[in-house]
Order: structure tokens, then C-alpha cells, then sequence
């Protein structure tokens, strides 16, 4: 049977058709089964009231007593870890082929874009959407993919990544779903003028000349030129890469703008591009952990270049430590980030996976920080600093998880 539910009686198992309330605000881009408590969750953080459920396809999730009050956001999280432990890594898996795809995608466009073809659309709104899908069934997925990176593919993951950060900033901000794909279609396109720019100067390891970095800006002038010849393409797509490298005190470039110009997407941008650039490793530089990396952004807010208070919103849709950041714990061994604590920012849900002294790949099960007195985080890390590799980290964990 067919039936429209209020989402307050929405429950695990059951299959969603579509949003019937605001209507005109959502839309699913498939039916699914609402498989964990946190998807229930994301729908009424989003102002969803109302959907439509075909009761004979409910199927039993998970056996679960039944409570006798309504859950604590605690509970809540509590059950959504506990889907995390069973799922996460076929998710993460999941995730790491359209991160995959989407470079292959972008590979294509540098292409076209390098010997003056028209870009084709259609593909970077396809993959956008499927990320978009991704990031609204389980954001913990696609952002801990955009950590495995690769030194020598900086150029190419860069814009994928700003991409998916965009979508999981607008998701939080509760920006309609359109919008959220006209921004991740404008992430994804945001530097595809990069590659005008001669690999000398594009990969130098030492600080640019004047000159060279004359020559380094102008690839935000051809990124301009080349999307607004892509056919079909939106104004807010091509504003948000327009603005990307813009500032509010009107000392970015390529056109000297000044906030009262920015829109509030022309600033989101800037925040998901610095963060990424912040935090990537490349073939000559190796990145800043995250929490050093939202220290930056803070400063630059302070400085007038990043809207303050948007950069107080990005670190909090991120988390204190993001999901897919490596942290060191108390017990010397690391672990990677599998999801937040909403209650208690500063103890997030991790899944410890390698022994130091002597150094050794060892899983364990996951440990919710907050619950426990007998881990603490000791520190952000990259894997860098122990000579490991993500990608070799993340085939361990499915391996192992």
C-alpha cells in the first residue's frame, strides 16, 4: 500500500517514493529504503515534513526495542555508528569509484579544454548527481574518500574534491538541492583553466616569482573563458568559479572584487578551495592536518579574505576532526575518523587500525570516544608521517572492517 507518512513517523526500513512535503523544494532523485536512524535524521534537518512510503516493501533493518520516549540525539547517533559499523566500508568503497570516475571525467575536460573543444556537460552533471546521492544517503562516505590522494594527481582531485566539500557545505546549510547541484557542477569546473598554465610554474616546489604568479592567476581568467563557452551551463555555476579566488577586502583576482560583489556561494568556494589546497599533499609539498588547515582559515577570515562566520559554519559541517582525518591516540596507535559526535565535537567515533612501536597494521573495533575515559586524541595526522599510504590504509580497512 501507498501512503503519505509525516516524517516524525518515518521509520528504518521503510521504502521512500518521494518528498510530498515541501514539494516544491525536494525531490528524490530514486526511491530507497531509509536504511539508519541518521538518514531519517538528515531528511528533518532538511525541513522534509511529509513523504510517500510503499508500506509493502518495509523491511526489517535491524532488530530494535522500541523505546518508550522519543530517542536523545545521543541514541540516535549512537545507532547510526552502529549502522556505520556494519556498512562504512562497502560505502567508502562505494564512494572511492565515483571519486575514480569523476577523475577520469575531469581528464576529459582538461583535454577538451586544452585544445579549445567545448566542454560536454553531460558527464560532470551525471557524476555530480551520483556524488550528490551519495552525500545525502551518508556524507561520512564520499568525505573520507576525498582524503585518499594521490602526490602526482593534485591537478586532477583538486576539483573533484572542492566539488563534493561544496555539496556536504550546501547540504548544511540547508541550500535546496538544485542549488546544491549548480554549486557541485561549478566545483567540479572551478580550474579546469589550470591547464593553460605551464607545468613549470604549476608545479614548482619554491615559492613563484612575481612574474610567475602573474602568470599563475590567469588561470581563473581562463577557466571563465572556457565554461562560459560550455553549452547549457547555469549563471550559478559559472559564479561560483568566477569568484573562487575573489576576496572580500578586494585583494583576490582575477577581478578585484569586493564583498558587497561576493555572493554567499562566491564564498563558500573560496573556503572549499582553500581548505583543499590547504590539506592536499602534492608531489612537492606535503599538506596540513585539518585542524591546522581551519586555523589558516580563521586567520584569513580575521584578515577580511573569508566571510567569518561561513568559515565558523564549514568547520562545524567538517567537524573538529573530519570524517576521514587519521588521528593519534593515547594508546599509540592511530585510527581513522568513521563519523561525528554531534554532543561532544572533540570525541568522534574512530576505528583504530595501526600499532606504533613497533609499527604494524592492527584493527580493532570502533570506539566512540565520548563514551569511553580510556582513549583520548593525541593529535591530527597525515599518513605521511609514518610513511603510510591512504590508499593502502582504506583496502586494510575493508579488507579487515
Amino acid at each position: 500500500m501507498i501512503v503519505e507518512r509525516d516524517i516524525s513517523k518515518v521509520r528504518v526500513g521503510m521504502y521512500v517514493l518521494e518528498i510530498t512535503w515541501p514539494k516544491e523544494k525536494f525531490h528524490l532523485v530514486k526511491a530507497h529504503w531509509l536504511e539508519s536512524e541518521g538518514i531519517i535524521d538528515g531528511l528533518k534537518r532538511k525541513g522534509i515534513e511529509k513523504v510517500l512510503i510503499d508500506t509493502s516493501k518495509t523491511k526489517v533493518m535491524a532488530k530494535i526495542d522500541k523505546p518508550s520516549t522519543a530517542p536523545s540525539q545521543r541514541q540516535v547517533l549512537r545507532h547510526k555508528s552502529s549502522w556505520s559499523d556494519q556498512r562504512f566500508q562497502q560505502e567508502v568503497i562505494k564512494a572511492k569509484r565515483v571519486f575514480d570516475r569523476s577523475k577520469d571525467i575531469q581528464k576529459q575536460l582538461f583535454h577538451d579544454a586544452q585544445n579549445g573543444c567545448p566542454l560536454d556537460l553531460g558527464p560532470v552533471s551525471d557524476i555530480t548527481d551520483e556524488s550528490i546521492d551519495l552525500i545525502f544517503d551518508n556524507p561520512d562516505a564520499l568525505a573520507c574518500v576525498i582524503n585518499i590522494r594521490h602526490k602526482d594527481e593534485y591537478l586532477l582531485e583538486h576539483s573533484v574534491a572542492v566539488s563534493v566539500l561544496i555539496t556536504i557545505f550546501g547540504f548544511y546549510l540547508k541550500i535546496e538541492k538544485e542549488t546544491v547541484r549548480k554549486l557541485a557542477v561549478g566545483g567540479f569546473l572551478h580550474d579546469v583553466g589550470k591547464i593553460m598554465i605551464p607545468d613549470n610554474i604549476l608545479n614548482k616546489p619554491g615559492k613563484l616569482t612575481d612574474d610567475e604568479f602573474e602568470v599563475m592567476k590567469s588561470h581563473a581568467q581562463h577557466s571563465i573563458d572556457t565554461i562560459e563557452r560550455t553549452p547549457e551551463i547555469s549563471e550559478l555555476s559559472l559564479e561560483v568559479a568566477r569568484l573562487h579566488h575573489e576576496k572580500l577586502n578586494g585583494g583576490g583576482y582575477p577581478n578585484g572584487v569586493s564583498a558587497i560583489d561576493i555572493s554567499i556561494y562566491g564564498r563558500m568556494i573560496s573556503i572549499c578551495d582553500i581548505f583543499d589546497a590547504l590539506t592536499s599533499n602534492r608531489c612537492y609539498k606535503q599538506g596540513y592536518p585539518q585542524v591546522k588547515a581551519f586555523n589558516i582559515l580563521r586567520a584569513l577570515a580575521k584578515n577580511n579574505e573569508l566571510d567569518d562566520e561561513l568559515v565558523d559554519h564549514f568547520i562545524k559541517c567538517m567537524g573538529v576532526y573530519p570524517v576521514g582525518a587519521l588521528v593519534e591516540l593515547d594508546s599509540n596507535r592511530l585510527a581513522i575518523v568513521e563519523s561525528h559526535n554531534l554532543e561532544d565535537p572533540i570525541r568522534p567515533r574512530v576505528k583504530p587500525f595501526y600499532c606504533l612501536h613497533p609499527n604494524h597494521f592492527e584493527v580493532d573495533k570502533d570506539i566512540d570516544l565520548a563514551s569511553t575515559t580510556e582513549e583520548l586524541i593525541v593529535k591530527c595526522v597525515t599518513a605521511d608521517d609514518y610513511d603510510l599510504d591512504m590508499d593502502q590504509i582504506i583496502a586494510y580497512l575493508a579488507k579487515e572492517g
